[in-house]
């Protein structure tokens, strides 16, 4: 199996952006220079979407879901230091206008900590 590293987003070089960890642990999972959207909801109240993420584990199953904007097939996925369940990753967006969702990620705000400020 080997050892896994969790990867460090250097807060020098992202100064002007907030860094976002796993609310649980503190793993960094992205910056907010990689958020697209904070007008989703989670299974847990409000939650962001994601360009990338990082020290996530996605699930190798996936679950066709009828959401509010459409059939969307996803991948739950949890943070890879502690196994907090964080949201999940779109995998297919069956409706036309809803592509743009495909391979970005769906993190709740209940699962997130920001790091040095609070999460707005």
């Amino acid at each position: 199996m080997g050892i896994t590293y969790r990867i460090y987003l250097d807060m020098e070089q992202h100064q002007y952006h907030k860094i976002y960890a796993c609310s649980k642990c503190k793993s960094h999972l992205t910056t907010a220079q990689r958020l697209i959207s904070k007008d989703f909801h989670g299974l847990h109240g409000k939650a962001y979407l994601f360009d990338k993420v990082v020290n996530v584990k996605v699930s190798n199953e996936q679950e066709e879901r009828i959401m509010t904007t459409g059939r969307h097939c996803i991948s739950f996925i949890a943070c890879a230091n502690c196994e907090r369940d964080l949201g999940w990753k779109y995998v297919r967006a069956y409706e036309p206008d809803q592509k743009y969702k495909e391979g970005k990620y769906i993190l709740e705000k209940c699962s997130l900590r920001m790091l040095n400020s609070p999460i707005s």
